[in-house]
């Protein structure tokens, strides 16, 4: 299938985020349903034509492809996850031209930008151009990577069944997997910090180093097409600043800026990492210099709290977008989250100490449980008042007692792991930060078929 511009979805949930409290992603669940399936609009596969000479491929699998025709051959900008995927992009993209594959770019090394790489390549193997620091990306956490998998799963709904499948927030909820970076070339020209400017097939093109979801990313600027390639410094969802899967560090600072920049181009076509490419140059400019203000003021805000001594629990329930852009549909946090990325600035900062003396070292969790059975009058209140909250749907109270009540060796533990589950599923009803519902979803599915032990869960 292939759109010329297609806008279907690109504002229909205009109407449906109005009156919602920004940072708080949790509404009634007809309303959260109606605004997955509206943004899931927006990465429905199709190729879309940008310009005479580019061509966009979305839904492929979780992100973008594209392809610049020249003179005698093709340049790849990004190139999915695995072979399957990217060969299903590649068989798409011949469609409009059969030139071969002089070039392949990597926005950044994110996998499901780099592992289908081989699938567009032909007897000839192309250059690949990537930053001089790729792969910096997930460095820092590799020690923790048998958690982050499994994380990562939870995050973006992997082991769902169909029926509670949704979206990812910037992806669709069924990609194919298996390859994953089976396709992966390595990159054999460097793009310095400060940039490169060249001509490859005829095309003239701009790399810019800019950091932003990792220190690793680049922008690519073709300045007689006014096309530009954000890669995942920008897509339509507010950016996530933090993963619930576990990242290092990424900086708002140097992304705020990264976008900013992106913004002086004045691009007349703005192709996202995710979701589908924007067309005019008045939008595309000011969808990114709002992007930018808005990523600076969750900083700016933040900061401001931790300078007047408030902790990260605070702050994460004081901070929202200013007024003029909680209208924005490519501001709503269908995949980052502002309070996620609140408390991430604050651990990026000053690490996981909150300023107050009472947390310096907290009453181990089972001691904390018997106190708080002992301050509700006993084990069978504290377990009375867990099913109170459940009954009366406050999702989270009925969790927070939940994760009391299974410390306690004379309580009903079994009662408490499905007091969780049902907390859990009533709270992914509600959500419409997608990876927020997935990790709901999956973590209460882990626990119903016993996954996960009964202490840890």
């Amino acid at each position: 299938m292939r759109l010329k511009f297609s806008t279907v979805g690109m504002w229909c949930v205009v109407g449906l985020t109005a009156g919602i409290s920004y940072g708080q992603t949790q509404v009634e669940p007809e309303v959260a349903s109606q605004m997955l399936q509206a943004q899931t609009k927006r990465f429905e596969k199709q190729v879309v034509q940008v310009t005479d000479n580019v061509y966009t491929a979305v839904g492929y699998h979780g992100a973008n492809t594209s392809m610049i025709v020249g003179d005698d051959g093709v340049i790849i900008v990004d190139t999915l996850f695995g072979p399957h995927s990217a060969g299903e992009a590649a068989a798409a993209f011949r469609k409009y031209s059969d030139k071969p594959v002089k070039a392949i770019i990597y926005t950044h090394s994110h996998g499901d930008h780099t592992g289908g790489a081989s699938a567009f390549v032909g007897r000839e193997r192309p250059d690949v151009y990537a930053t001089e620091n790729f792969g910096s990306a997930e460095g820092a956490t590799a020690d923790a990577g048998p958690v982050k998998m499994k994380r990562n799963a939870r995050q973006f709904g992997r082991n769902l069944p169909e029926e509670q499948k949704t979206n990812r927030g910037v992806a669709p909820s069924n990609t194919y997997d298996k390859d994953r970076g089976k396709g992966f070339i390595p990159p054999n020209i460097s793009i310095p910090a400060a940039g490169l400017k060249t001509t490859i097939t005829g095309v003239d093109i701009e790399f810019h180093p800019a950091a932003g979801e990792t220190d690793d990313a680049m922008f690519i600027w073709l300045p007689e097409e006014k096309v530009l390639f954000a890669g995942d410094n920008f897509y339509q969802a507010f950016p996530n600043l933090y993963a619930i899967r576990g990242t290092a560090y990424r900086n708002p600072l140097k992304w705020s800026e990264s976008v900013a920049e992106m913004a002086e181009y004045k691009p007349h076509y703005l192709i996202p990492g995710h979701t589908t490419p924007i067309q005019g140059q008045k939008q595309a400019t000011a969808m990114l210099s709002n992007y930018s203000e808005a990523i600076r003021s969750v900083y700016d805000q933040t900061v401001a709290g931790i300078n007047a001594g408030k902790g990260p629990d605070l702050i994460a329930h004081e901070v929202q977008l200013p007024e003029h852009l909680q209208d924005k549909p490519y501001l709503t946090e269908f995949y980052g989250s502002i309070p996620h990325a609140t408390r991430a600035i604050y651990a990026g900062l000053l690490g996981w100490f909150d300023g107050n003396p009472t947390t310096l070292n907290s009453l181990e969790p089972k001691r904390k449980a018997q106190k708080m059975a002992e301050l509700a009058g006993g084990v069978d209140q504290l377990t009375a008042q867990m099913e109170a909250a459940l009954a009366e749907n406050d999702y989270q109270w009925a969790l927070e007692l939940s994760d009391h009540v299974k410390w306690l060796d004379e309580a009903d533990r079994k009662r408490a792991r499905e007091v969780k589950i049902k907390a859990l599923r009533g709270l992914a009803a509600r959500e419409y930060n997608a990876p927020n519902r997935n990790y709901y979803l999956s973590y209460a599915n882990e626990l119903e078929s016993g996954q996960l032990s009964e202490v840890w869960f």
